[in-house]
Parts: structure tokens; C-alpha cells; sequence
């Protein structure tokens, strides 16, 4: 029927964000890191004995760039200088803010390195977003934690929060990567836009060089700052206020692999005379009174 031609799906471009964290130890990576398209972001170890050289070459090369800031996490394990932790007071954290905002040129945002413990305290957390509103930076929230406090803690400031979706290289079995890789694809033309972190090893390069130049034709590669605006959901609805575990949820619909083509107004016209020529009421009229004809001041 005539509906039913005009009914079709639209393609939709999903944002993808790729982030490679830890920047400013190993520059052999790092380099063919900076040699992939601009919209690939980097975010850089304020302490790294490259950090300021690798920011400001990727800046030259139209990549964003964000401080990687050491957060304290749950375990126990070492930890960076100057890492933040819930117990201290906004003055340290204004600190060392300071001084990794000294260390990293050009940056317009921050994320957490590691972080558990930090994120997941509401009150460490609001004195970090005070202390980030007086920097006009966005918060790019790497999710080490299900019960982050980061959006919470945001209130009240000007600091927009996004989260990370995907880790590509939990492992470095470049299978894994792959299948992180096509996640992370798989969620931003879902819901619209990912963000997707990985770091400069080996393994995880030679993936991102490999599979960037495949990307689906409707995959669009943006910065962090592209998708401040965007709506923050998983499977079409809003986050819910209260955060929750991290999911991995993969209903969705699907996506329609052609965009809608109209329907010329004579092939409207002949399918709805066809279909009423092909009509039950029709089909008795030809059958029960085509032998009738009419003569004047008759009736039937």
C-alpha cells in the first residue's frame, strides 16, 4: 500500500571520539599517534618527561589536547606525583592543577589517570570541578569506576562532564582491540556518539592505523570538546541521575542502509487505483452487476 512505500529508516551519522591517554613516555608510539587524522585527541602525564613537547607538537597538528591527571585509585599500587586524593585540601588541588596546567600547553580539558577512589568521592570531586571552573575545561570522565561522582560534583560550576565508553586496550591482544574498536563504532551510531579510550602501546597503534581508514561511511571522528552538547545515553534514553556499573548493553535498532527516496505523485496515484480496482467491494460490484446496464426512466 501507498503507506508503506513512504514509510523508509534514515541513516543517521554516530560521533566517534577516540582518546589515547598516557602521552609523554613513549614518543615512538606517540609520534605515529600525532600522524593519524586531527580528530584523534591526546591526553597527556603532566609529569611525563615529554609532556610539554608532545602537547605542543600535537596542538601543531590539530590534535586536542587534554592533562592526564593522576587520581588516586582503590588499589594499592605506585603512584604518580602529585595524585590527587579525596583527603586533601582545595588548596593542594589547586596546586597541582596549576602546575600540570604549566606542564601542558594548549590543553582544553582534563581526565582522570586511574582515579577510583578520587572519582568516587563526591567531596574530592566538587573541589576538583571548583578548582576547573576557573579554567573554562571540560571533564572527560575515564569511567575507572561505576559510582563516579563526577556529574554530581560538576553542579553548580560551568565544568561540562562526558564519560568514556570503551577501553580499547585492556589487553594487548590485538583481537581484543579489534573488537573494542568496533564497540565503540557500534555504540555511536546507536546512541549518536562514543567516546573510546586506548594508549600508546605498540599493539593498540598498529590496530587504530589499520582500522581508522575502514570506518563505516556513517562514523564521523570528533574531538571530546564536539561532544559537549551531546546527550549522554545508552540505548537511546537518558543516564539515569544516580550512576550505576558500567553496562554493555548491544539491543538497539537497526539502522536502515539507505536513505529515503521520493515517491513520484503517478506512482502514488496508480498504486492507490490499483488497490481499488483490486478491492473485495469492487471485485463483487464486477461480479454480481456487470451484465446491468441502465435505460432512461428505468431502475435496476
Amino acid at each position: 500500500m501507498l503507506a508503506g512505500l513512504l514509510m523508509a529508516c534514515q541513516v543517521h551519522a554516530g560521533k566517534l571520539s577516540i582518546v589515547i591517554d598516557d602521552f609523554g613516555y613513549r614518543p615512538t608510539q606517540e609520534n605515529q599517534v600525532l600522524q593519524m587524522p586531527p580528530a584523534i585527541s591526546v591526553a597527556v602525564l603532566p609529569d611525563a618527561p615529554g609532556a610539554r613537547v608532545m602537547a605542543t607538537k600535537a596542538h601543531q597538528r590539530g590534535h586536542e589536547v587534554l592533562i592526564h591527571l593522576p587520581m588516586a585509585p582503590l588499589s594499592k599500587q605506585p603512584l604518580e606525583k602529585d595524585t590527587l586524593r579525596p583527603d586533601m585540601s582545595s588548596a593542594e588541588i589547586e596546586r597541582i592543577i596549576r602546575a600540570a596546567v604549566a606542564s601542558v600547553p594548549y590543553a582544553v580539558g582534563l581526565n582522570n589517570h586511574m582515579g577510583s577512589a578520587m572519582t568516587s568521592s563526591l567531596p574530592g570531586m566538587q573541589k576538583v570541578m571548583q578548582v576547573l571552573n576557573n579554567y573554562n575545561f571540560y571533564f572527560l570522565d575515564s569511567m575507572t569506576i561505576g559510582n563516579s561522582q563526577s556529574v554530581p560534583a560538576a553542579a553548580g560550576t560551568h565544568v561540562k562532564v562526558i564519560k568514556r565508553r570503551v577501553f580499547l586496550d585492556d589487553t594487548q591482544n590485538e583481537a581484543d582491540i579489534r573488537k573494542q574498536f568496533l564497540r565503540a563504532v557500534h555504540l555511536a551510531q546507536r546512541d549518536g556518539s562514543a567516546i573510546a579510550i586506548g594508549h600508546p602501546h605498540p599493539t593498540t597503534v598498529k590496530v587504530l592505523l589499520q582500522m581508522l581508514p575502514t570506518l563505516p561511511a556513517d562514523i564521523t571522528l570528533v574531538r571530546p570538546s564536539q561532544l559537549l552538547n551531546e546527550p549522554q545515553s545508552v540505548g537511546h534514553r537518558p543516564l539515569p541521575a544516580k550512576p550505576v556499573p558500567p553496562r554493555n548493553p548491544f539491543r538497539g535498532v537497526k539502522i536502515c542502509p539507505v536513505a529515503p527516496q521520493p515517491v513520484p505523485a503517478i506512482l502514488a496515484l496508480n498504486v492507490v487505483a490499483d488497490s481499488i480496482a483490486d478491492s473485495q467491494a469492487m471485485r463483487y460490484i464486477k461480479t454480481n452487476f456487470s451484465g446491468l446496464s441502465l435505460q432512461p426512466g428505468k431502475t435496476p
